[in-house]
């Protein structure tokens, strides 16, 4: 029982942690499980510039590193701010139009600075699209590529370049929509073409480097996602996700970096590598990088003044003679975390919905969703079809589990006789209860063992529930029209506490007062940390302990026809 007892209490102070720590990160203080805590957004972080950029006009570090196959000047050149020209007539802003994006591109670099996403709401209340890329004060997100290498004293097109729009057409009508833009510097000429898709969120961007000067010239070409360490508009109060920089490679895989560590200058990625993509994540939206396969790229990632932050990713695109030209493609994906989509246009890109160390349990049980959805197509009854069958699949083990605590209610009087009868001598109270435990084969343990194997299954479930874009303004039935916001009467949470508690009724009473105390209390705090969490994990927690309510007392009944039966 002293195991027991000490299993209550981890489970009690764990949770009491639990909500202290949200109630911090509520607060705006650090969380104490690592990560930045909100960021206080104040308009002097982000003076803008007359054209809306934020003032970064400091040059990027050189390569630490120059890739084997990089010529000197691409070892040699730093990347070059985001500060814009002064000269208003640089910039103009140029909308496109598709099925999924309302898309603002700058003609200053060409950039891609505003990415509305058609498809997805701000919220419930608000029918507006999502912005995902922007550049209105005091937010910046932006895309942005160039040229560098150039001999001293010459530059080459940049993100700081202004650009001209070649192409006329702005609304997409047929599968596909050229967006181009030209730029030329001393002699080199570059034309950067995005090509936009049908209901994709995967935007190709190619870069066609003329050399219109007298000399062979060896340029290298970067990729760069460049934001500000806010946390996202629709964050939630009472639990963080991940918000930051990330990137993968065949050699070290999935890396997240959180602007904390960028800050303290502890940031560790690989610098160098062959393969892989860069990207920004937030929760249920990503944006992505995607260099060509088999292609040699530095990684860097940068600090920048006002709360900016850069990841970049810098290719050497050869040597080009004079007269002569090369192309070099990329992708770039702007959207939702659409794991399917992702995983096709590069490996590894769907790991920015991350699971953690469960993602072996969560990944499987995403599928087992997204085959249960495709059948009933509401992702409210998804969740109760699925954690019928998680609770089916355990059963055995619950039963066990009820099996034992239905014995132990049985013998609770008994227990309690022995406790009075010993008083404070432990040695003899707990021989006793040991021997009574030998006669009535009962496990003392057996109520909790068979719960710890589940947690896993269920903690990867929480997970996989939190982090699935598809949850995101998901209605289910009357009151729940948004599985990833809160209950909005508090009606999930009330049920959840209320199955809690009957759950408790059905559970022996521990001899213990100070044992009974805290099964009594923890249902409400439990119960007060589902106010604040999405209405589809609470929908997963009350659906879960229904079942268990049916199944331990199907399994009491059974055990008390066993034992009257015995009894004839």
């Amino acid at each position: 029982m002293d195991i027991r007892r000490t299993i209550l209490w981890m489970i009690f102070s764990f949770s009491l942690l639990l909500l202290w720590n949200n109630w911090q990160v509520h607060n705006g203080k650090p969380s104490l499980f690592g990560g930045s805590p909100t960021a206080t957004q104040t308009t002097a972080a982000k003076t803008a510039s007359p054209e809306g950029h934020a003032d970064t006009s400091i040059p990027g570090p050189a390569p630490t590193a120059t890739p084997a196959t990089a010529t000197a000047a691409a070892g040699d050149t730093n990347v070059p701010g985001g500060k814009a020209p002064a000269a208003a007539s640089s910039s103009e802003k140029v909308t496109v139009t598709t099925d999924v994006f309302n898309l603002t591109f700058d003609t200053l670099g060409a950039q891609l600075v505003k990415a509305e996403l058609l498809k997805y709401d701000l919220s419930k209340k608000d029918p507006t699209p999502m912005v995902l890329f922007d550049n209105t004060a005091p937010y910046m997100y932006v895309a942005q590529t160039g040229i560098v290498g150039a001999p001293q004293g010459q530059s080459y097109p940049t993100h700081l370049t202004p650009f001209r729009l070649v192409s006329t057409q702005t609304h997409l009508t047929g599968d596909t929509l050229d967006v181009v833009f030209e730029a030329e510097t001393d002699g080199v000429k570059v034309v950067k073409t995005y090509t936009l898709h049908r209901d994709r969120y995967d935007i190709g961007v190619r870069h066609d480097v003329f050399n219109e000067s007298g000399k062979a010239i060896a340029p290298s070409l970067y990729l760069q996602l460049t934001r500000d360490g806010h946390d996202p508009s629709d964050s939630f109060a009472f639990y963080k996700t991940f918000t930051g920089p990330a990137l993968y490679s065949s050699e070290d895989k999935f890396q997240k970096i959180s602007f904390s560590d960028i800050d303290k200058g502890k940031a560790k990625y690989i610098k160098q590598a062959d393969d892989g993509w860069i990207g920004m994540v937030q929760h249920y939206f990503a944006t992505a990088w995607v260099p060509p396969e088999g292609v040699t790229r530095h990684n860097e990632v940068i600090k920048l003044p006002n709360d900016l932050y850069t990841i970049r990713t810098i290719e050497a695109v050869g040597t080009i003679e004079p007269g002569s030209s090369i192309s070099v493609p990329a992708n770039l994906w702007v959207g939702p975390q659409d794991q399917k989509a992702m995983s096709a246009l590069a490996p590894g890109l769907e790991l920015v919905v991350d699971y953690g160390w469960l993602t072996i349990i969560a990944k499987p049980v995403f599928k087992i969703m997204t085959w249960i959805h495709s059948v009933l197509g509401n992702w409210g009854w998804t969740i109760v079809v699925l954690t019928m069958l998680i609770k089916l699949v355990f059963y055995p083990l619950s039963a066990a589990s009820y099996r034992s605590m239905a014995k132990m209610k049985l013998v609770t009087p008994r227990m309690k006789a022995l406790r009075e009868k010993f008083g404070d001598d432990k040695a003899k109270l707990n021989s006793a209860m040991m021997e009574m435990y030998r006669t009535e084969k009962i496990n003392p343990l057996g109520g909790c063992l068979p719960m710890v194997v589940q947690i896993p299954v269920f903690i990867a479930l929480y997970w996989v529930l939190l982090g699935s874009v598809e949850m995101r303004g998901a209605p289910w039935i009357l009151w729940i029209q948004d599985l990833s916001a809160r209950d909005p009467w508090f009606i999930l949470p009330a049920i959840m506490m209320a199955t809690m508690f009957l759950q408790i009724k059905l559970n022996p009473t521990p001899p213990d007062p100070t044992q009974a105390k805290i099964m009594m209390v923890m249902p409400l705090v439990f119960g007060g940390m589902m106010f604040f969490f999405p209405a589809g994990l609470v929908l997963y927690w009350c659906v879960n302990n229904a079942i268990s309510i049916a199944q331990q007392r199907y399994i009491m009944h059974k055990l008390d026809k066993e034992t009257a039966a015995a009894n004839r």
